[in-house]
């Protein structure tokens, strides 16, 4: 069996008196699309922060290709080989979309600063293969045509797909996807179910549209006021009697 891209173990976060995460261990194989749901509260965005590096649990691991991350921050990602799309796009208003997504790629930037400022030809060079990788993420995701549009000119699902090509122009192994149907029509919703499995790489899926969820996950992990309380393929967890019951807001009992 593959070892995993990502493994959590025990980890527990507090906020004071709030546990966020009670002990949760999830495992993302490589070329797999985990799925994280649960109610309003119930410790996704954390699970998502604790990966990030915006937030140290208290108590457990995390490890990255077998190995154990301890002071990895936000910026750390793209070098590790992870990428996150937000809640909110994220996108920058004064930037023309494709220069949104060529903003993705400083993994693959080799010049540095100086060459840049200089305009030496090495960093013509590296500015037109960004360019044309993030011209190749545009049209894989059908919004080439907007490339030298404003955000701010687009409607909303098309720069839902400029805020995952900026994701997916690191050529990531993990991509986080969070809340990526907030605000999508039923059709958008559907095309994103058709992307998902198309893109190459590992993903960790926290969303509420349990059709998306169910449609596009290899494996489900439910969190429930901070514990995970099933895992499990789509068909395991919709049956789960647990899991119904955390969403209809009875309470879950837990083996010790």
């Amino acid at each position: 069996m593959a070892q995993p891209l990502l493994e959590l173990s025990g980890v527990t976060v507090r906020f004071g008196g709030l546990v966020a995460l009670d002990e949760v261990a999830l495992s993302v194989p490589p070329g797999r699309v985990i799925g994280v749901i649960g109610p309003n509260g119930a410790g996704k965005t954390t699970l998502f922060n604790v990966v990030c590096g915006f937030v140290r649990p208290q108590s457990g691991t995390l490890s990255w290709k077998g190995r154990t991350l301890t002071r990895h921050r936000p910026h750390d990602l793209a070098g590790l080989g992870i990428a996150r799309t937000l809640q909110g796009l994220g996108l920058f208003p004064g930037l023309t979309v494709l220069e949104n997504v060529m903003a993705g790629a400083t993994k693959h930037a080799r010049t540095g600063v100086l060459p840049a400022l200089l305009a030496l030809p090495r960093a013509d060079r590296d500015e037109a293969l960004l360019r044309a990788k993030a011209v190749e993420r545009l049209e894989v995701l059908g919004v080439a045509d907007s490339a030298h549009r404003l955000p701010d000119e687009l409607p909303y699902g098309v720069r839902k797909r400029v805020a995952l090509a900026r994701a997916l122009v690191a050529d990531p192994e993990l991509l986080l996807l969070d809340e990526p149907a907030a605000g999508l029509s039923g059709e958008e919703i559907r095309e994103l179910a058709r992307l998902i499995p198309q893109l190459g790489t590992s993903v960790v899926l926290v969303e509420h549209h349990m059709d998306l969820v169910m449609s596009v996950c290899d494996d489900v992990a439910v969190l429930d006021f901070g514990r995970l309380i099933a895992h499990g393929s789509p068909d395991e967890i919709r049956d789960d009697p647990a899991v119904v019951a955390a969403y209809l807001g009875e309470e879950v009992e837990l083996d010790a």
